[in-house]
């Protein structure tokens, strides 16, 4: 017997992941409906669609246990996500919103560039029983179900100013900035001559002047612990003083010699250093509750059944 559909779940990361697996089939004898909402039914094939491309998704992020892992915990609710993904799609029809073809070929685009070639691309959807088609229908309802969430619910959001210093006054010591490096760095790319430039560095700590004196590729950079650097950097640089030289460090074919110019601690950061990130926390904070309460409204008004069988 089916039940009446009971839960609220919804965010907005899951509508762009999901990318809305409800492109019109027929009903295959295989097919079983576990779900109506509405006018619509949802299918086991919709079901089984979907978490193919939700590992499609997550396989660019993860890999082995943990991708399998973080796909079992989103099997959780996922058919949660198929019905709230299905209402606001029904939204969007109801509006009469019609997406530019060109922006659904410009999705296409970006998966297919993530292939070597025009092949490769077709027989990895044949090995996971899709096509093209399949790929440019969901790419547009999900360009649907974004434009009907923009219009309800993003563009009526609202941070104001006062909100922002509010929450940094109380988090402020939340704000800082990590440890930090002045950095210099020479580019060896002949190993025999690596001798003779480190001997030139203990007798002449003018790094700039030793590079211009070999004609060695020289730069200057400020990074910090968690940043941008390499792990095999970073170790190397944040582990001597200020002032002293590393030792020579391989990197592909090359040598690179670093020299700590200058340590930065961590420091408070201010106002405006963080506002910008403030900012997005409290958007993306009322973006989810709205995008609750305007779920949780939906579903009240529409007729949603699930199968228990």
């Amino acid at each position: 017997m089916p039940r009446r559909y009971p839960k609220s779940l919804s965010t907005l990361s899951i509508i762009i992941l999901s990318a809305l697996l409800f492109t019109p089939h027929p009903l295959y004898a295989e097919d079983k409906i576990i779900a109506v909402v509405n006018n619509d039914i949802i299918t086991s094939k919709d079901y089984n669609d979907f978490l193919t491309f939700l590992r499609m998704q997550l396989a660019a992020k993860y890999s082995g246990r943990e991708l399998e892992s973080k796909i079992q915990s989103m099997k959780l609710d996922l058919l949660d996500r198929l019905i709230e993904d299905k209402l606001i799609l029904q939204e969007a029809k109801k509006a009469g919103i019609v997406i530019d073809e060109g922006r659904v070929k410009a999705k296409m685009d970006e998966i297919r560039e993530r292939y070597p070639s025009e092949g490769a691309f077709d027989l990895s959807l044949a090995k996971q029983g899709l096509t093209r088609a399949d790929i440019q229908g969901r790419m547009r309802e999900q360009l649907l179900m974004l434009a009907i969430v923009d219009g309800k619910i993003k563009n009526k959001i609202i941070v104001n100013p006062q909100e922002v210093t509010a929450f940094y006054e109380k988090n402020k010591e939340k704000f800082k900035s990590p440890e930090g490096r002045v950095i210099s760095s020479i580019k060896v790319e002949k190993p025999g001559q690596l001798h003779e430039v480190e001997s030139a560095l203990r007798k002449n700590c003018d790094m700039k002047g030793v590079a211009d004196r070999y004609n060695l590729p020289f730069d200057t950079i400020e990074a910090y612990k968690g940043g941008e650097l390499s792990e095999e950097v970073e170790k190397v640089v944040f582990d001597i003083g200020e002032g002293k030289f590393s030792r020579p460090l391989k990197i592909n074919e090359s040598f690179f010699i670093f020299k700590v110019e200058k340590i930065k601690g961590p420091r408070n950061l201010s106002l405006p250093e963080v506002q910008n990130e403030i900012y997005t926390v409290l958007f993306e904070d009322k973006m989810q509750a709205a995008l609750v309460k305007w779920l949780d409204e939906l579903k009240k008004q529409s007729y949603i059944q699930v199968s228990q069988d």
